[in-house]
Formats: structure tokens, C-alpha cells, sequence
């Protein structure tokens, strides 16, 4: 189990720093994120919350969101992120930053240097997950507007990609030796 004793000085020093985990719908954003603040010490926050109920319920109803709907989630995300990573200096978000100009936005709103992690899955198993998961507003039948909305990053992003196939624990792992390095779980 990571803990954050275990943290290399180096990396407390590269603070403020924020960890935005991507993808679409489905991915796992949201276990790996929680799994990786845990690891590190630090808040988790999940874009899904700064949603609006209006957003929400259009999701729900099976609408794809517009770029004017998401302009102003994404600033909430922004300036969210930006806040705690101020406070505690490090922070994890969960946010499906699609297409290049969110994650460019996202990059503008918080201050600190953002790492962003793509959790790469296939089709036939994201429909299975959302298929499986209940109570979540997202309905399996957005995959498809999701998977064309996303733009995946060009090499000069410098977005680290995974298989999400793979365990939280090990996804985890993965980023925390990527980016933190000189951890090793007890």
C-alpha cells in the first residue's frame, strides 16, 4: 500500500501540482483518481460533481453536452482544482477532458503544472462497464458522442497514456512511478 510518508522529498518540492485523470465515460477516472489521492496525501476531486442539474438532466435524457455547456464546468473544475491545489499543493481531479481546447482550458485555470493521465479502453469494454454500472446519469447510449468528441493528445501534450484494461492498483502504481518515481508499495 502507497502512503504518503513514503513520498520522496523531491517530489513534495516540485508542489503545487495538480493530476488530471482522463477519459471518457466508463474509463475508470474516477477509481484511479480516488486511488491515487489516497496514495499521495492529497484531495480528489471528481468533475461529475461541478456539473449543473440542467447538464445533468441532459445527459440523463440522453444528450450529448455542447462546447457551451461545458465552458463554464469546465472553469468550475478549473478554479476547483486550482483551490485546493493552492491549499494542500497537490490535488487529483477526474475530468473527461476530451478534446484538446477543455484540457488547454483546464491548463490556463490552474496555476500549479498539470499532469494529465489518459486511461485508454476500448469500446466493447466501456459499453460493458456503463452497461454494468448503476446510478450514474450517463447513460451507455453517450459512448459513441463521447468516443467521437475525444481528440486524443498529440506527443507535444505530454499526456501519459495507460491501458485501463488494467487494475486501479496497478494504474496507480504506473502513475505514481511516472511522475512521482522513488515510491515503492509496502
Amino acid at each position: 500500500m502507497w502512503e504518503y510518508s513514503d513520498v520522496p522529498d523531491s517530489f513534495r518540492e516540485s508542489a503545487p501540482l495538480a493530476f488530471l485523470i482522463m477519459g471518457v465515460s466508463g474509463s475508470g477516472k474516477s477509481t484511479l483518481g480516488a486511488e491515487l489521492a489516497l496514495a499521495l496525501g492529497c484531495p480528489f476531486l471528481d468533475a461529475d460533481a461541478f456539473h449543473t442539474p440542467t447538464a445533468i438532466a441532459k445527459m440523463r435524457s440522453g444528450q450529448a453536452l455542447t462546447d457551451e455547456d461545458r465552458w463554464p464546468w469546465l472553469d468550475r473544475v478549473g478554479h476547483a482544482v486550482d483551490a485546493e491545489v493552492s491549499q494542500h499543493g497537490v490535488a487529483v481531479v477526474a475530468c473527461s477532458a476530451l478534446r484538446r481546447i477543455y484540457r488547454d482550458r483546464l491548463r490556463e485555470t490552474i496555476k500549479a503544472a498539470v499532469c494529465f493521465v489518459l486511461l485508454d479502453v476500448e469500446h466493447d469494454e466501456l459499453l460493458r462497464r456503463l452497461s454494468s454500472r448503476s446510478g450514474h446519469y450517463m447513460p451507455p447510449s453517450l459512448l459513441t458522442s463521447q468516443l467521437e468528441t475525444l481528440e486524443r493528445p498529440t506527443p507535444d501534450e505530454a499526456v501519459f497514456m495507460l491501458d485501463a484494461r488494467q487494475t486501479p492498483a496497478v494504474l496507480r502504481d504506473q502513475v505514481i512511478a511516472h511522475f512521482v518515481g522513488g515510491m515503492t508499495p509496502k
